[in-house]
């Protein structure tokens, strides 16, 4: 592994923090336990393994990625399953575990290795103010006056939430946590819910929805209409695109794999195992691609890659299917074009299709990763600091490819390093389990080299 900034010269008394518990900061924190650091967890709940996409408490939310693939651990691809059996859970090898689930497989391995060693774990549940530079070091602040002093940072604080919904107004009936389960099953059994978004968390929360109750209905809408793409059952074709050499364009990109799905058709290989094959490269045709063919894949052809890559569990695209043919769920393009209220003071939504009297709406536009719009107290502190700095897409925090940040001077930050979704910029593929286990483990490396 490669780096920019220098690690520290000794390992035996090593202190890390690590802000946020969710799955990057639990799977950093488990290798650096077994590389012998002193760590300090900050997860605001008070305890690790959960964050956004393992918090929900909804059983039919399930993983959108195959068992097979979800070890926590690089060097262990079956680790997944060897906890499965030991923990009395039913899970085979293609199976979709789900999400609450994966939260405890998490939080047990965490256990084991904090009670294993050789090194020290501490969970603090407050939330992360600031942390600034003390000397070769860090001082963490959080609500608590004292701080906690750190030889290096790991920043993990994972997906941060969306945007509030333009053209709703902040009401009762506008919600704005899609995870909060118990207050989206306690909606009216008749409500007709619109649902602003159509990834894999709006399609979690319809399924709660209908789910619950057959007299409710749903409303998904989107700026495109798009849903992920399933996922189906024993496709085990490999196929591997050959990467051309030289400059990319994101144009260059988007043909070379049509091109492919079109050729994998004509020998009877299912479009899937095509993406499937490029996970690997991605992350360095990425950063082959200049700044402007980086943006221009944003803009132009981001999504078409999003609902193939990012495809939901068979069961789940059986369940919408069904709801649709039910006449229960609507999905539309187009977004939401306006909002006002009827006599009797309820809400009416303007979508493509018309006007919709709706009892509550739900954001599900997704994560909001431009830290120049948040309000998160540590990216505004940070900023402030000069300590990070947004990438130039605004897709998280500028940093280099191994992790390490770099702050407004544009030079690395000694010490300071981050996991999972902040690096989309620099990687593009990195809010994945399959990434962030690659990325958990070199970071542990580089901090504790051997």
């Amino acid at each position: 592994m490669t780096t920019d900034a220098a690690p520290p010269e000794s390992t035996s008394s090593l202190a890390v923090a690590i802000v946020g518990g969710g799955a990057s900061g639990t799977l950093t924190a488990i290798n650096l336990l077994r590389r012998g650091a002193s760590v300090t967890l900050f997860e605001s709940r008070g305890e690790a393994g959960y964050g956004v996409a393992y918090s929900t408490t909804d059983g039919r939310h399930l993983l959108n990625v195959r068992a097979n693939n979800m070890s926590g651990f690089p060097d262990d691809r079956d680790d997944l399953l060897d906890w499965a059996a030991a923990a009395g859970v039913e899970l085979g090898p293609t199976d979709f575990l789900p999400r609450r689930d994966y939260s405890r497989y998490l939080r047990d391995r965490l256990a084991q290795a904090a009670e294993a060693g050789p090194g020290t774990l501490e969970t603090v549940g407050e939330t992360v103010l600031d942390v600034a530079p003390i000397g070769p070091g860090f001082r963490v602040l959080t609500s608590d006056d004292g701080g906690h002093a750190a030889d290096a940072v790991v920043l993990a604080y994972g997906n941060p939430p969306p945007q509030p919904l333009a053209g709703l107004p902040e009401a009762s009936w506008n919600l704005s946590d899609p995870w909060d389960v118990a207050r989206i099953s306690g909606l009216p059994e008749d409500a007709t819910v619109l649902v602003v978004g159509t990834g894999l968390t709006a399609i979690d929360t319809t399924v709660t929805l209908l789910d619950d109750s057959p007299a409710r209905r749903v409303i998904m809408v989107s700026r495109h209409g798009l849903v992920p793409s399933p996922h189906v059952d024993d496709q085990f074709t490999s196929w591997v695109t050959p990467v051309p050499d030289g400059p990319l364009t994101a144009d260059g990109v988007a043909a070379l794999v049509r091109e492919q799905i079109e050729h994998a058709t004509v020998l009877g290989v299912d479009w899937r195992a095509v993406i499937d094959g490029l996970r690997g490269p991605t992350q360095s045709i990425w950063r082959r691609l200049p700044e402007v063919e980086r943006r221009r894949f944003r803009d132009l052809y981001a999504r078409e890659w999003e609902v193939r890559r990012h495809r939901m569990a068979p069961r789940i695209a059986a369940l919408l299917k069904a709801y649709q043919a039910e006449g229960r769920l609507k999905i539309l393009g187009g977004g939401v074009l306006g909002c006002r209220t009827d006599a009797a003071e309820r809400p009416v939504v303007s979508l493509a299709d018309g006007d919709h009297e709706v009892t509550a709406a739900i954001n599900c536009t997704g994560p909001s990763p431009d830290i120049t719009r948040t309000d998160n107290p540590l990216l505004l502190a940070l900023q402030k600091r000069g300590l990070i700095a947004p990438d130039p897409l605004r897709l998280g925090i500028d940093v280099t490819e191994d992790g390490n940040v770099i702050g407004a001077d544009g030079r690395v930050v000694p010490g300071l390093l981050t996991v999972g979704p902040p690096c989309k910029g620099a990687l593009y593929e990195a809010t994945a389990i399959p990434e962030i286990r690659n990325q958990a483990a070199a970071v542990a490396a580089h901090l504790t080299p051997e």
